[in-house]
Protein backbone atom coordinates (compact mmCIF):
# COMPACT_ATOMS: atom_id res chain seq x y z
CA UNK A 1 0.00 0.00 0.00
CA UNK A 2 2.86 2.38 1.03
CA UNK A 3 6.51 2.41 -0.17
CA UNK A 4 9.72 2.03 1.67
CA UNK A 5 13.01 3.69 1.22
CA UNK A 6 15.83 2.70 3.68
CA UNK A 7 18.43 5.52 4.57
CA UNK A 8 20.10 3.72 6.94
CA UNK A 9 23.65 2.66 7.35
CA UNK A 10 25.24 5.45 5.11
CA UNK A 11 26.31 8.78 5.60
CA UNK A 12 23.19 10.74 4.51
CA UNK A 13 24.11 12.89 1.13
CA UNK A 14 23.64 16.85 1.56
CA UNK A 15 21.16 19.15 -0.01
CA UNK A 16 19.92 18.54 -3.40
CA UNK A 17 21.30 14.98 -3.09
CA UNK A 18 19.38 14.00 -0.46
CA UNK A 19 15.97 15.83 -1.76
CA UNK A 20 16.51 13.52 -4.90
CA UNK A 21 15.98 10.31 -2.83
CA UNK A 22 12.56 11.92 -1.11
CA UNK A 23 9.18 10.94 -2.64
CA UNK A 24 7.44 13.84 -4.02
CA UNK A 25 4.62 14.53 -6.32
CA UNK A 26 5.22 15.50 -10.09
CA UNK A 27 3.10 18.86 -10.19
CA UNK A 28 4.35 20.15 -13.65
CA UNK A 29 3.15 24.00 -13.59
CA UNK A 30 5.50 25.03 -16.88
CA UNK A 31 3.33 22.40 -18.72
CA UNK A 32 0.10 23.80 -17.80
CA UNK A 33 1.18 27.71 -18.79
CA UNK A 34 -0.18 26.79 -22.20
CA UNK A 35 -3.46 25.45 -21.25
CA UNK A 36 -4.44 28.38 -19.07
CA UNK A 37 -2.71 31.13 -21.50
CA UNK A 38 -5.65 31.04 -23.96
CA UNK A 39 -8.07 30.57 -20.66
CA UNK A 40 -6.97 33.93 -19.24
CA UNK A 41 -6.65 36.32 -22.84
CA UNK A 42 -10.06 34.91 -23.24
CA UNK A 43 -11.43 36.16 -19.47
CA UNK A 44 -9.17 39.46 -20.34
CA UNK A 45 -10.87 40.32 -23.85
CA UNK A 46 -14.59 39.00 -23.38
CA UNK A 47 -15.10 39.43 -19.44
CA UNK A 48 -17.92 38.04 -17.65
CA UNK A 49 -18.86 36.50 -21.02
CA UNK A 50 -15.84 34.22 -20.72
CA UNK A 51 -15.91 33.44 -17.16
CA UNK A 52 -19.48 32.13 -17.66
CA UNK A 53 -18.45 29.68 -21.12
CA UNK A 54 -15.33 28.71 -19.44
CA UNK A 55 -16.91 27.53 -16.20
CA UNK A 56 -19.63 25.97 -18.18
CA UNK A 57 -17.02 23.82 -19.98
CA UNK A 58 -15.01 22.68 -16.65
CA UNK A 59 -18.16 23.18 -14.17
CA UNK A 60 -20.99 21.21 -16.48
CA UNK A 61 -23.17 24.50 -15.87
CA UNK A 62 -24.29 27.32 -17.07
CA UNK A 63 -24.43 30.30 -14.29
CA UNK A 64 -26.61 33.70 -15.51
CA UNK A 65 -24.27 35.92 -13.58
CA UNK A 66 -20.86 35.29 -12.08
CA UNK A 67 -21.57 37.93 -8.84
CA UNK A 68 -23.40 35.50 -6.20
CA UNK A 69 -26.61 37.60 -5.41
CA UNK A 70 -26.73 38.79 -1.90
CA UNK A 71 -30.05 36.40 -1.04
CA UNK A 72 -28.29 33.59 -2.07
CA UNK A 73 -25.74 34.18 0.85
CA UNK A 74 -28.31 35.38 3.40
CA UNK A 75 -30.33 31.92 2.58
CA UNK A 76 -27.09 30.28 2.55
CA UNK A 77 -26.58 31.20 6.49
CA UNK A 78 -29.95 30.35 7.63
CA UNK A 79 -30.12 27.33 6.33
CA UNK A 80 -26.61 26.46 7.74
CA UNK A 81 -26.40 23.39 10.05
CA UNK A 82 -26.72 24.67 13.48
CA UNK A 83 -23.78 22.63 14.69
CA UNK A 84 -21.38 23.30 11.13
CA UNK A 85 -22.33 27.01 11.86
CA UNK A 86 -21.24 27.06 15.47
CA UNK A 87 -17.54 25.28 14.70
CA UNK A 88 -17.07 27.51 11.60
CA UNK A 89 -17.75 30.47 14.75
CA UNK A 90 -15.43 28.42 16.37
CA UNK A 91 -12.90 28.35 14.04
CA UNK A 92 -12.96 31.95 12.77
CA UNK A 93 -12.67 32.63 16.66
CA UNK A 94 -9.52 31.04 16.95
CA UNK A 95 -8.34 32.00 14.30
CA UNK A 96 -9.04 35.88 14.69
CA UNK A 97 -6.98 35.26 18.00
CA UNK A 98 -3.66 34.30 16.38
CA UNK A 99 -3.87 36.50 13.05
CA UNK A 100 -4.80 39.61 15.24
CA UNK A 101 -1.59 38.95 17.23
CA UNK A 102 0.81 39.11 13.77
CA UNK A 103 0.08 42.83 13.20
CA UNK A 104 2.94 44.94 12.44
CA UNK A 105 3.10 48.50 14.16
CA UNK A 106 4.99 51.78 12.47
CA UNK A 107 8.00 51.95 13.74
CA UNK A 108 10.80 55.08 13.35
CA UNK A 109 14.62 54.83 13.41
CA UNK A 110 16.55 57.92 14.11
CA UNK A 111 19.44 57.32 11.89
CA UNK A 112 21.40 60.50 13.56
CA UNK A 113 20.00 64.02 14.40
CA UNK A 114 17.62 65.36 12.49
CA UNK A 115 17.11 61.87 10.15
CA UNK A 116 14.67 59.70 10.39
CA UNK A 117 13.73 56.63 8.62
CA UNK A 118 9.93 55.21 9.94
CA UNK A 119 8.87 51.95 8.22
CA UNK A 120 4.75 51.99 8.02
CA UNK A 121 2.65 49.30 7.19
CA UNK A 122 -0.03 49.22 4.65
CA UNK A 123 -3.00 47.06 4.07
CA UNK A 124 -3.14 45.64 0.05
CA UNK A 125 -6.00 47.89 -1.02
CA UNK A 126 -8.10 45.41 -3.18
CA UNK A 127 -7.67 41.18 -2.41
CA UNK A 128 -9.14 38.16 -4.35
CA UNK A 129 -9.69 35.51 -2.41
CA UNK A 130 -9.50 31.63 -4.14
CA UNK A 131 -11.56 28.54 -2.81
CA UNK A 132 -11.60 25.42 -3.98
CA UNK A 133 -14.78 23.60 -4.80
CA UNK A 134 -13.37 20.13 -6.45
CA UNK A 135 -13.50 16.94 -4.49
CA UNK A 136 -14.47 18.15 -1.50
CA UNK A 137 -16.03 21.49 0.18
CA UNK A 138 -13.81 24.03 1.41
CA UNK A 139 -15.19 26.49 4.30
CA UNK A 140 -12.51 26.23 6.07
CA UNK A 141 -10.70 27.84 3.38
CA UNK A 142 -12.94 30.92 3.43
CA UNK A 143 -11.90 31.41 6.92
CA UNK A 144 -8.10 31.12 6.26
CA UNK A 145 -7.77 33.65 3.33
CA UNK A 146 -10.52 36.25 4.83
CA UNK A 147 -9.54 36.11 8.37
CA UNK A 148 -6.06 37.72 7.88
CA UNK A 149 -7.20 39.85 4.87
CA UNK A 150 -9.11 41.16 7.52
CA UNK A 151 -7.45 41.42 10.61
CA UNK A 152 -4.79 43.35 8.07
CA UNK A 153 -6.85 46.21 7.25
CA UNK A 154 -8.10 45.21 3.74
CA UNK A 155 -11.19 47.29 2.44
CA UNK A 156 -11.64 45.26 -0.68
CA UNK A 157 -12.34 41.23 0.33
CA UNK A 158 -13.81 39.25 -2.79
CA UNK A 159 -14.23 35.73 -2.95
CA UNK A 160 -14.33 33.12 -5.51
CA UNK A 161 -15.27 29.41 -5.66
CA UNK A 162 -16.52 27.10 -8.20
CA UNK A 163 -19.98 27.07 -9.85
CA UNK A 164 -21.47 23.74 -8.53
CA UNK A 165 -24.10 22.09 -11.10
CA UNK A 166 -25.94 20.19 -8.18
CA UNK A 167 -26.79 23.95 -6.61
CA UNK A 168 -27.51 25.59 -9.75
CA UNK A 169 -24.16 27.15 -10.40
CA UNK A 170 -23.69 28.59 -7.58
CA UNK A 171 -20.69 27.81 -5.33
CA UNK A 172 -21.38 25.03 -2.46
CA UNK A 173 -24.15 26.40 0.79
CA UNK A 174 -21.43 25.97 3.31
CA UNK A 175 -19.12 28.37 0.93
CA UNK A 176 -21.76 31.04 1.22
CA UNK A 177 -22.53 30.51 4.61
CA UNK A 178 -18.68 30.62 5.74
CA UNK A 179 -18.52 34.42 3.88
CA UNK A 180 -21.58 35.60 4.97
CA UNK A 181 -20.95 34.89 8.93
CA UNK A 182 -17.54 37.02 8.04
CA UNK A 183 -19.26 39.43 6.12
CA UNK A 184 -17.98 39.06 2.84
CA UNK A 185 -20.33 39.66 0.07
CA UNK A 186 -18.71 39.97 -2.89
CA UNK A 187 -18.80 36.41 -4.12
CA UNK A 188 -17.94 35.19 -7.62
CA UNK A 189 -18.99 31.79 -9.02
CA UNK A 190 -16.16 31.38 -10.75
CA UNK A 191 -13.19 28.70 -10.59
CA UNK A 192 -9.91 27.56 -12.04
CA UNK A 193 -7.62 29.36 -14.23
CA UNK A 194 -10.82 31.71 -15.38
CA UNK A 195 -11.27 32.81 -11.74
CA UNK A 196 -7.69 33.77 -11.61
CA UNK A 197 -7.99 35.77 -14.39
CA UNK A 198 -11.03 37.91 -13.66
CA UNK A 199 -9.04 38.76 -10.35
CA UNK A 200 -6.30 39.79 -12.26
CA UNK A 201 -7.54 41.80 -15.48
CA UNK A 202 -11.34 42.75 -13.96
CA UNK A 203 -14.79 42.02 -15.61
CA UNK A 204 -17.81 44.10 -15.98
CA UNK A 205 -18.88 42.54 -12.45
CA UNK A 206 -15.54 42.48 -11.13
CA UNK A 207 -13.41 44.71 -10.12
CA UNK A 208 -9.63 44.25 -10.41
CA UNK A 209 -7.39 43.31 -7.48
CA UNK A 210 -3.93 43.93 -6.40
CA UNK A 211 -3.05 40.51 -4.88
CA UNK A 212 -4.73 36.79 -5.40
CA UNK A 213 -4.58 34.32 -2.25
CA UNK A 214 -5.50 30.69 -1.83
CA UNK A 215 -4.87 26.71 -2.48
CA UNK A 216 -6.26 25.36 -5.97
CA UNK A 217 -5.88 22.84 -8.80
CA UNK A 218 -2.40 23.00 -10.82
CA UNK A 219 -4.45 25.36 -13.56
CA UNK A 220 -5.22 27.62 -10.68
CA UNK A 221 -1.40 27.85 -10.03
CA UNK A 222 -0.50 28.18 -13.65
CA UNK A 223 -3.09 30.60 -14.10
CA UNK A 224 -1.25 32.12 -11.28
CA UNK A 225 2.18 31.79 -12.39
CA UNK A 226 1.17 33.38 -15.96
CA UNK A 227 -0.47 36.96 -14.12
CA UNK A 228 2.40 36.82 -11.27
CA UNK A 229 3.09 40.74 -11.71
CA UNK A 230 0.27 41.97 -12.67
CA UNK A 231 -1.36 40.64 -9.74
CA UNK A 232 0.72 39.25 -6.39
CA UNK A 233 0.39 36.17 -5.54
CA UNK A 234 1.01 33.69 -2.03
CA UNK A 235 1.95 31.07 -3.41
CA UNK A 236 1.78 27.95 -6.06
CA UNK A 237 -0.03 25.52 -4.06
CA UNK A 238 0.60 21.86 -4.93
CA UNK A 239 -0.60 18.74 -3.99
CA UNK A 240 -1.45 18.68 -0.02
CA UNK A 241 1.38 17.20 2.07
CA UNK A 242 2.01 15.51 5.27
CA UNK A 243 5.58 14.57 6.88
CA UNK A 244 6.02 12.51 10.76
CA UNK A 245 8.91 12.17 12.30
CA UNK A 246 8.53 9.39 14.62
CA UNK A 247 10.15 7.65 17.24
CA UNK A 248 9.36 4.04 18.52
CA UNK A 249 7.39 5.53 21.41
CA UNK A 250 4.86 7.21 18.76
CA UNK A 251 1.40 5.41 18.87
CA UNK A 252 0.93 3.28 15.17
CA UNK A 253 -2.80 4.11 15.29
CA UNK A 254 -2.45 8.11 15.60
CA UNK A 255 0.31 7.63 12.62
CA UNK A 256 -1.32 5.78 9.97
CA UNK A 257 -4.70 8.09 10.65
CA UNK A 258 -2.21 11.19 10.42
CA UNK A 259 -1.19 9.60 6.65
CA UNK A 260 -5.00 8.75 5.44
CA UNK A 261 -6.18 11.95 6.68
CA UNK A 262 -4.29 14.08 4.24
CA UNK A 263 -4.40 11.29 1.74
CA UNK A 264 -7.59 11.09 1.35
CA UNK A 265 -7.54 15.08 0.18
CA UNK A 266 -6.34 14.14 -3.76
CA UNK A 267 -4.93 10.90 -5.29
CA UNK A 268 -1.59 13.09 -5.38
CA UNK A 269 -1.42 14.15 -1.87
CA UNK A 270 1.38 12.94 -0.10
CA UNK A 271 2.16 10.80 3.18
CA UNK A 272 5.87 10.45 4.55
CA UNK A 273 6.69 8.64 7.70
CA UNK A 274 10.45 9.50 8.53
CA UNK A 275 11.58 7.14 11.65
CA UNK A 276 13.98 5.54 12.88
CA UNK A 277 11.85 2.73 14.41
CA UNK A 278 11.79 -0.25 12.10
CA UNK A 279 9.02 -1.67 14.57
CA UNK A 280 7.05 1.29 14.19
CA UNK A 281 7.21 1.31 10.38
CA UNK A 282 6.25 -2.36 10.40
CA UNK A 283 3.19 -1.66 12.94
CA UNK A 284 2.18 1.79 10.82
CA UNK A 285 1.34 -0.56 7.63
CA UNK A 286 -0.46 -2.94 9.31
CA UNK A 287 -2.34 -0.61 10.82
CA UNK A 288 -3.18 1.64 7.25
CA UNK A 289 -4.95 -1.40 6.04
CA UNK A 290 -7.84 -1.82 8.35
CA UNK A 291 -8.13 2.17 8.86
CA UNK A 292 -7.91 2.60 4.99
CA UNK A 293 -10.73 -0.56 4.58
CA UNK A 294 -13.07 1.95 6.93
CA UNK A 295 -12.53 5.02 5.30
CA UNK A 296 -14.73 6.51 2.48
CA UNK A 297 -12.35 7.82 -0.06
CA UNK A 298 -10.79 4.50 -0.87
CA UNK A 299 -10.08 3.91 -4.30
CA UNK A 300 -10.27 7.31 -5.76
CA UNK A 301 -8.35 9.18 -3.75
CA UNK A 302 -6.36 7.31 -0.19
CA UNK A 303 -5.18 3.94 -1.94
CA UNK A 304 -3.76 6.27 -4.54
CA UNK A 305 -2.29 8.77 -2.86
CA UNK A 306 -0.75 5.99 -0.63
CA UNK A 307 0.85 4.39 -3.12
CA UNK A 308 1.70 6.75 -5.31
CA UNK A 309 5.34 7.56 -5.67
CA UNK A 310 4.99 10.93 -3.17
CA UNK A 311 4.44 8.76 -0.32
CA UNK A 312 6.65 6.55 1.67
CA UNK A 313 7.59 5.35 4.89
CA UNK A 314 11.23 6.67 5.14
CA UNK A 315 13.59 4.66 7.44
CA UNK A 316 16.61 6.31 9.05
CA UNK A 317 19.30 5.77 11.15
CA UNK A 318 18.78 8.08 14.44
CA UNK A 319 16.21 10.96 14.94
CA UNK A 320 19.11 13.30 14.17
CA UNK A 321 19.32 12.28 10.36
CA UNK A 322 15.56 12.09 10.41
CA UNK A 323 15.94 15.86 11.24
CA UNK A 324 18.55 16.02 7.85
CA UNK A 325 15.16 14.46 5.94
CA UNK A 326 12.60 15.93 7.16
CA UNK A 327 14.37 20.00 6.44
CA UNK A 328 15.28 18.58 2.76
CA UNK A 329 11.73 16.95 2.51
CA UNK A 330 10.51 21.09 3.74
CA UNK A 331 6.88 19.53 4.46
CA UNK A 332 3.71 21.59 4.27
CA UNK A 333 2.71 19.63 7.08
CA UNK A 334 5.23 18.61 9.82
CA UNK A 335 4.09 16.22 12.68
CA UNK A 336 6.94 15.67 15.66
CA UNK A 337 5.86 12.59 17.08
CA UNK A 338 8.92 12.07 19.33
CA UNK A 339 10.49 11.89 22.55
CA UNK A 340 10.82 15.51 24.08
CA UNK A 341 8.94 16.83 20.89
CA UNK A 342 9.22 20.13 21.50
CA UNK A 343 12.89 20.34 22.05
CA UNK A 344 13.05 18.58 18.02
CA UNK A 345 10.02 20.32 16.48
CA UNK A 346 12.42 23.69 17.57
CA UNK A 347 15.60 21.96 15.66
CA UNK A 348 13.07 22.27 12.30
CA UNK A 349 13.99 24.48 10.03
CA UNK A 350 12.32 23.72 7.14
CA UNK A 351 8.24 23.30 7.24
CA UNK A 352 4.83 24.75 6.59
CA UNK A 353 3.89 24.54 9.99
CA UNK A 354 5.25 22.47 12.64
CA UNK A 355 2.38 19.79 15.02
CA UNK A 356 3.96 18.60 17.99
CA UNK A 357 3.24 15.97 19.91
CA UNK A 358 0.46 13.14 19.39
CA UNK A 359 -2.54 16.07 20.84
CA UNK A 360 -1.54 18.16 17.93
CA UNK A 361 -2.68 16.41 14.49
CA UNK A 362 -2.84 18.17 11.34
CA UNK A 363 -6.24 18.09 11.31
CA UNK A 364 -6.41 20.26 14.69
CA UNK A 365 -4.27 22.82 12.16
CA UNK A 366 -6.85 22.39 9.37
CA UNK A 367 -9.79 23.87 10.67
CA UNK A 368 -9.90 25.34 14.56
CA UNK A 369 -6.13 25.19 16.34
CA UNK A 370 -5.85 29.14 15.07
CA UNK A 371 -3.15 28.46 12.86
CA UNK A 372 -3.48 29.30 9.06
CA UNK A 373 -3.69 26.14 6.55
CA UNK A 374 -2.64 28.01 3.83
CA UNK A 375 0.95 26.43 3.65
CA UNK A 376 4.11 26.13 1.33
CA UNK A 377 4.03 23.03 -0.48
CA UNK A 378 6.55 21.19 -2.66
CA UNK A 379 9.50 21.77 -0.49
CA UNK A 380 8.89 26.01 -0.80
CA UNK A 381 8.96 25.65 3.11
CA UNK A 382 12.94 26.37 2.48
CA UNK A 383 11.99 29.95 1.27
CA UNK A 384 8.01 30.86 1.68
CA UNK A 385 5.64 30.89 4.58
CA UNK A 386 1.87 30.08 5.31
CA UNK A 387 -1.14 32.86 4.71
CA UNK A 388 -0.45 35.22 7.31
CA UNK A 389 -1.32 39.06 8.28
CA UNK A 390 1.71 40.12 6.83
CA UNK A 391 0.41 38.61 3.45
CA UNK A 392 -1.54 41.27 3.21
CA UNK A 393 0.82 43.89 4.52
CA UNK A 394 3.29 46.18 2.38
CA UNK A 395 6.13 47.74 4.18
CA UNK A 396 6.69 51.42 2.96
CA UNK A 397 9.91 53.50 4.05
CA UNK A 398 9.64 57.26 4.63
CA UNK A 399 12.89 59.31 4.57
CA UNK A 400 12.98 62.34 6.60
CA UNK A 401 15.94 64.57 6.67
CA UNK A 402 16.43 68.06 8.16
CA UNK A 403 19.03 70.34 5.92
CA UNK A 404 21.65 70.11 8.34
CA UNK A 405 21.12 65.83 8.39
CA UNK A 406 21.58 65.76 4.79
CA UNK A 407 24.42 67.98 4.51
CA UNK A 408 26.69 65.81 7.02
CA UNK A 409 26.20 63.20 4.73
CA UNK A 410 26.26 64.81 1.16
CA UNK A 411 30.19 64.10 0.62
CA UNK A 412 29.39 60.27 1.26
CA UNK A 413 26.61 59.91 -1.08
CA UNK A 414 28.19 61.89 -3.49
CA UNK A 415 31.21 59.58 -3.18
CA UNK A 416 29.29 56.09 -4.03
CA UNK A 417 27.42 58.00 -6.98
CA UNK A 418 30.72 58.42 -8.37
CA UNK A 419 32.13 55.05 -7.54
CA UNK A 420 29.51 54.16 -9.40
CA UNK A 421 29.52 56.54 -12.64
CA UNK A 422 26.05 57.85 -11.72
CA UNK A 423 27.35 61.36 -10.99
CA UNK A 424 24.19 63.19 -11.29
CA UNK A 425 22.95 60.81 -8.29
CA UNK A 426 25.65 63.42 -6.30
CA UNK A 427 24.50 66.65 -8.22
CA UNK A 428 20.97 66.00 -6.80
CA UNK A 429 22.79 66.56 -3.48
CA UNK A 430 25.15 69.31 -4.19
CA UNK A 431 22.40 71.42 -5.99
CA UNK A 432 21.02 72.01 -2.94
CA UNK A 433 24.01 73.50 -1.50
CA UNK A 434 25.34 75.91 -3.91
CA UNK A 435 27.10 72.73 -5.93
CA UNK A 436 29.33 72.11 -3.25
CA UNK A 437 29.97 69.48 -1.17
CA UNK A 438 29.68 70.55 2.40
CA UNK A 439 32.12 70.86 4.87
CA UNK A 440 33.02 68.59 7.17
Amino acid sequence: MISRIDLRGDTLPEGAALRDLLPRAEFDVEAALETVRPICEDVRHRGSAAVIEWGEKFDGVRIPSVRVPADALTRALQELDPAVRAALEESIRRARLVHREQRRTTHTTQVVPGGTVTEKWVPVERVGLYVPGGRSVYPSSVVMNVVPAQEAGVEGIAVASPPQKDFDGLPHPTILAACALLGVDEVYAAGGAQAVAMFAYGTEDCLPVNLVTGPGNIYVAAAKRLLKGRIGIDAEAGPTEIAILADAGADPVHVAADLISQAEHDPMAAAVLVTDSAELAAATEAELAPQVAASKHIKDRIEPALAGRQSAIVLVSSIEDGLKVVDAYGAEHLEIQTADAAAVADRVRNAGAIFVGPWSPVSLGDYCAGSNHVLPTGGCACHSSGLSVQSFLRGIHIVDYTRDALAEVTHHVVTLAEAEDLPAHGAALKARFGWKVPQQ
